[in-house]
């Protein structure tokens, strides 16, 4: 475990760094903003597309992979969805806890960092786990929060999900990059030495991005967001575990990439639902703050696991 602590621990100090520099005021939360921005819409983008371009569908899409993750999930998401609601907390609140309770940073953390600990065959199951959180359960939360706002489901629910999917970099950009690559032909020289370089920001931009905007975040409601820490680093990758190596025929080393991913903290567009929704944002910011400190340890036991 010391070998692969060592091996995550720089991908962790540059989120500390990022922290320093927010917490000390030298980065600024509006320059923070347009880091990430940059990350979301042009790095990131840059790497997912030329990882997808180079992907063969066939080769890394599974059924059983899927259903292993999604069940897994669904169960994490019920049992913090139901304990919100034994706690007397309204059905929106617990529907936003069942979703910091599952919803990890694979985009900006996991796809670097598994990829380089990993491998580069890293890169086809976790843009499938990506896939499921974004395309289902981000898509039944909107769905959910919308209908118990509203009293009743409306096609115009399925317009602002769909728009919400068109608007989406990551998702745009992995469906072009395996647009490209079903065609077989390989990317012009100018265009894949661009895709590179534009995509080799992204690891140490991200993680530094993702630092400071932990500097901005307040506490709130501590015995909860621990709760839900506990359910996103322990249980949801104890249940993807469950799902993938022992019930269901994933893949050795795909149901270890998975589990990996299923231990991420929890993502910070999580937050930026809950502001857009209002429901619960300081509480679902106290569970990033957390989770991300404490991943430090429990993703680190977690790629030991699979990896030994």
């Amino acid at each position: 475990m010391l070998a692969i602590l060592l091996k995550t621990l720089p991908f962790f100090a540059v989120i500390g760094l990022g922290y320093g520099a927010g917490r000390g005021r030298f980065f600024s939360a509006e320059a923070t903003a347009y880091l990430t921005k940059f990350v979301f819409y042009f790095a990131l983008s840059a790497m997912l597309f030329g990882f997808a371009a180079n992907l063969d569908l066939s080769d890394v899409f599974s059924w059983a992979f899927v259903w292993a993750y999604f069940l897994a999930s669904a169960l994490v998401w019920s049992i913090v969805a139901g304990v919100a609601l034994l706690r007397g907390a309204k059905p929106e609140v617990a529907v936003f806890e069942a979703h910091t309770g599952i919803i990890g940073n694979v985009g900006f953390l996991g796809i670097p960092m598994l990829t380089l600990l990993l491998g580069p065959a890293a890169v086809g199951p976790v843009l499938l786990v990506l896939a499921v959180d974004l395309l289902v359960f981000t898509s039944v939360l909107t769905l959910v929060v919308t209908g118990l706002r509203e009293g009743r489901m409306s096609w115009g629910i399925f317009r602002v999900l769909g728009l919400g999917v068109l608007k989406n970099p990551m998702i745009v950009s992995v469906v072009l990059g395996m647009a490209w690559g079903a065609t077989g032909w390989a990317l012009p020289v100018p265009v894949n030495e661009f895709m590179t370089m534009l995509g080799a920001a992204a690891t140490p931009c991200a993680l530094f991005a993702i630092g400071a905007s932990l500097a901005g975040r307040s506490a709130e409601r501590l015995e909860v967001a621990a709760w839900l820490s506990f359910a996103k680093l322990v249980l949801h990758p104890a249940a993807v575990a469950l799902a993938a190596l022992v019930i269901f025929p994933v893949e050795r080393y795909a149901a270890g990439v998975m589990v990996a991913a299923a231990s991420l903290p929890v993502a910070g567009n999580v937050f930026i639902l809950a502001q857009h929704f209002g429901v619960a944002p300081q509480r679902v910011s106290t569970a990033i703050l957390i989770s991300t400190a404490a991943s430090v340890l429990t993703v680190t036991a977690v790629i030991a696991f699979v990896t030994g």
